[in-house]
């Protein structure tokens, strides 16, 4: 594939972010692929340069990440690619977050966002083309100085060489003379056989920053003459503001202003607990709207209903309605799985400085280019004339690549009314009772299997609300009605059966509802996984070899489900007494991964002891990484899978903390050990894929230790005695 050609080398120097006797490069690598809107939307080649790489004369090394670093990796992988085709010494890459900028767009979604497990997928060619095209300027700079041919200089540890004379310069020295060449039409890229750094596990460059606590999340940004601000939004979704009095508030030390916004009344402060102590103190009359009647048995009541009737066709191969009537041995259920929060450990925070002509915002986000635009429409200024700095953050999940850029744009519009650098800060229990979720799920499922066991008919119909109507999403990831979102997982079921029907009901209301880590692999896996189960025990097979005669078709699905299978001692090692495995295959975002569960119950609890993943990703950058992925994307997944839940009565959330919505506690930890499939194929995502199987793989334990299928979650919810 060819490098785009770059412009001149005036253009590029004006366009670029300079460092004075540097050299700087970058440009962007149009690519198609990634989730599934991606495929039919080609991104048009954005060329005019910007600085992904800044080499300084004292031999520094620079890397512009455009992806945000939310404990993911990205400050240390992305680089790796750079510094690979760089050939440069690790030792000095130094990390910034970019800039919003087009330069910086996403190779497939083009925008700036970080989602979709798509940052090593869709850089992959990108990051290393920089590198390399970086490398052949300083190596042409230093032939030139040395007026000797190319072919005779070879770059290393951030050095060129010239072996016939023993003379070398380092990159700081060969920086201003190469930052005046022409960008190279064409590079070559390395084999996977003379990687260096690619493939090996590498530190994190993030660690020393956050163990230190010099690390820059938004709550740690101060401005001269900030004030603190807490918003009072309404206990009810769509709730407006009827009026207000703030006698007693603005009695409160330290508050500054009363103010009401759009989403409800701002408090500004000179710190968090005074702004926090005054909002308690407000007397709101809140018209509640139609979102007061809202309540999760209602919902519920609602779903099923509608579960029982076709919804709209997201798959249909055969006749399974009509294989399904006739058929002798037919397994019928109803699941559901409830909304779930994001629950990032960092609670959302903006921090704006808006000037008449100028606005500066210091946040965690995932979605630059959506919140750069909606910042700039809510201060009614240019495109320009707003700065996005991306921050550290603590977690994301997706909460903070909202579709709507909803606490971005509410930081702006409590500016325009304060007038002054404010910090608004979003307590947990604001989020969590006023944030956005993981949608509600009801999904009927019916299977039927012939006389040698193997399903012939598969009828899956699912219900839930779409997570992109009604956003700028909407027109490219809907389809004839079907939200692929909502679908994914099901609709692309892989195990080999001649009879299939999948469809979609989308029923609306006003309960906020966006992308959770997995997104519609969330909820489809568990319903899946834990059918397919109750298929092989309904003939009377081994679990993973009827899975395994399903995939003859999926080579990658089958070979991880062996790999786990192997490593977790399935079929072969005896377990304590108590003890029972269960085992889950998913493919997401391009990666297939196989989980297996060793669970037991004690005091009427689950425990989850021990967790065997089998991933394949594709060719892998950081091994380190992806086992940390994996291991952290199965702690969320076994969080919501135990105990995650948020219900709604009367339209409010019930839900408000880490007590009564629990994450994973250590004492709950398991041990959970990551196999890697070695290929050489390229990378997928890994981020999001270790979360779908591990509800299932426990939930198919669980049925071998009691006798009873888990369709509802959270578990901690159901009656195992």
């Amino acid at each position: 594939m060819k490098t785009p050609q770059a412009p001149g080398r005036r253009k590029f120097l004006k366009d670029s972010v300079a460092l004075a006797g540097g050299l700087v490069i970058g440009f962007t690598l149009p690519l198609k692929g990634g989730r599934a809107w991606a495929a039919d939307t080609p991104v048009a080649p954005v060329y005019p340069p910007n600085a992904f790489i800044r080499i300084g004369l004292d031999d520094s090394i620079t890397i512009i990440v455009n992806k945000s670093e939310m404990g993911q990796g990205v400050y240390t992988s992305l680089p790796m690619l750079i510094a690979e085709e760089l050939e440069a010494d690790w030792s000095r890459i130094r990390v910034e977050s970019a800039p919003v900028a087009v330069v910086y767009n996403h190779t497939s979604f083009g925008m700036q966002l970080t989602g979709g497990s798509s940052s090593i997928p869709s850089s992959w060619e990108q990051m290393r083309r920089v590198g390399a095209s970086a490398r052949v300027l300083l190596v042409r700079a230093a032939a030139s100085l040395w007026s000797v041919p190319e072919s005779e200089c070879h770059a290393e540890n951030s050095r060129v060489l010239h072996a016939n004379s023993g003379q070398s310069l380092s990159y700081g020295a060969l920086a201003t003379a190469a930052a005046k060449l022409e960008l190279p039409q064409d590079v070559d890229l390395k084999s996977a056989a003379d990687f260096k750094l690619i493939g090996k596990s590498v530190k994190r460059l993030d660690t020393p920053e956050k163990v230190t606590g010099r690390a820059q999340y938004g709550l740690d940004v101060y401005l001269p003459g900030m004030l603190t601000v807490l918003v009072a939004r309404s206990p009810v979704f769509g709730g407006k503001v009827r009026s207000f009095d703030a006698t007693e508030a603005r009695k409160v030390p330290g508050v500054q202003g009363v103010y009401q916004v759009p989403t409800g009344v701002a408090v500004a402060a000179s710190g968090f607990w005074p702004a926090k102590t005054a909002r308690e103190l407000l007397e709101i009359v809140w018209d509640e709207g139609v979102g007061a009647t809202l309540s999760t048995k209602g919902m519920r009541e609602q779903y099923r209903a509608l579960a029982k009737t076709p919804g709209l066709s997201a798959r249909r191969e055969g006749d399974a309605g009509g294989i399904l009537e006739a058929a002798q041995q037919v397994i019928r259920a109803d699941y559901e799985v409830p909304y779930l929060a994001h629950a990032a450990m960092e609670p959302l925070n903006v921090v704006v400085d808006l000037k008449p002509d100028q606005c500066t915002i210091w946040t965690g986000t995932q979605s630059q280019t959506m919140d750069h635009a909606m910042a700039a429409k809510t201060a009614g200024l240019l495109p320009e004339q707003v700065k996005i700095h991306t921050t550290f953050l603590g977690g994301g999940f997706g909460r903070r690549a909202n579709p709507r850029s909803d606490f971005v744009i509410e930081a702006v519009q409590v500016a325009l009314v304060v007038k002054k650098p404010v910090k608004v800060v979003w307590t947990r229990e604001d989020d969590m009772r006023g944030g956005y979720y993981r949608p509600m799920w009801v999904d009927s499922v019916a299977g039927a299997i012939g006389q040698d066991g193997k399903p012939v008919a598969w009828r899956h119909t699912i219900v839930g609300q779409s997570i992109v109507a009604d956003t700028p999403f909407e027109s490219f990831m809907t389809h004839d009605g079907i939200d692929a979102t909502s679908v994914e997982g099901a609709a692309n079921l892989p195990y080999s059966i001649p009879n299939i029907e999948v469809g979609l009901h989308s029923p609306k209301n006003v309960v906020p509802v966006q992308w959770w880590r997995s997104v519609g692999h969330s909820h489809t896996a568990f319903v899946v996984e834990t059918m397919m189960d109750e298929l092989a025990h309904q003939a009377g097979q081994d679990e993973v070899q009827y899975r395994l005669a399903l995939l003859e078709k999926s080579p990658r699905h089958a070979g991880v489900l062996k790999l786990a299978a192997d490593k977790s001692g399935w079929g072969k090692a005896k377990l304590p007494a108590g003890h029972a495995l269960g085992v889950a295959v998913h493919q997401s975002f391009d990666s297939v991964v196989a989980e297996i569960a060793e669970v037991s119950i004690e005091g009427g609890k689950v425990r989850v002891h021990r967790v065997v993943c089998a991933v394949d990703c594709g060719m892998v950058v950081n091994p380190d990484g992806v086992r940390q992925q994996v291991e952290s994307a199965v702690v969320f997944g076994l969080s919501a899978a135990l105990h995650g839940e948020i219900s709604l009565d009367k339209g409010r959330v019930l839900q408000s903390n880490f007590h009564d919505y629990t994450p994973l506690r250590f004492s709950e930890m398991p041990k959970v050990e990551v196999h890697i499939v070695e290929s050489h194929d390229r990378p997928t995502g890994i981020g999001e894929p270790g979360t779908p199987p591990i509800a299932p793989a426990v939930a198919n334990a669980l049925f071998k230790l009691t006798g009873k299928r888990l369709r509802q979650l959270p578990i901690d919810r159901a009656t195992l005695a």
